[in-house]
């Protein structure tokens, strides 16, 4: 139900690109560069915390992790996931499918720096079987991000 969800939402906002649903599990990055055919880092992961204003999703490359020092200097707070259900609920998205569009209201989200590397990324469709080939400039223009942020390590070659 909420790829047809994320199928309407993209259609709304004239995204000229359609979700790809896949015969197997996308579930994972693993999974999902397997079912896309790409490299894990061009997946995105959408992961849902806590902020103090409320729940948040961020969108992240594949090959990342979050640096809890970025995070607290950029949020206040230290990183915390949510748990399935609180992530259910804060994004209408099942663990899998978690994306960053048609979030209910008061769910921000935001674009981390690290997917800027690649011409497309591969956020999920809102199920653990889908995905959509965007640009950066698209998942954050369709994401309704707030801003791009710098909150993870592991990607950079310095690092």
């Amino acid at each position: 139900m909420s790829i047809e969800n994320v199928r309407a939402y993209l259609k709304g906002m004239n995204c000229p690109k359609e979700p790809i649903e896949f015969s197997q599990s996308s579930a994972t990055v693993e999974l999902a560069a397997e079912a896309a055919g790409v490299i894990p880092a061009r997946i995105t992961k959408t992961l849902c915390l806590m902020s103090k204003e409320g729940p948040m999703v961020i969108c992240v490359a594949g090959d990342t992790k979050i640096d809890n020092r970025k995070f607290k200097d950029k949020f206040g707070l230290k990183a915390k996931m949510l748990s399935p259900e609180e992530t259910l609920e804060a994004t209408g998205h099942a663990v899998g499918g978690v994306c960053p569009f048609d979030l209910p209201e008061g769910t921000k989200a935001y674009a981390d720096i690290s997917m800027q590397r690649f011409d497309t990324v591969f956020p999920a469709a809102g199920t653990s079987n889908s995905a959509v080939e965007l640009t950066c400039d698209e998942l954050f223009h369709y994401g309704k991000c707030v801003e791009w942020v710098d909150i993870c390590k592991g990607w950079q070659e310095e690092e």
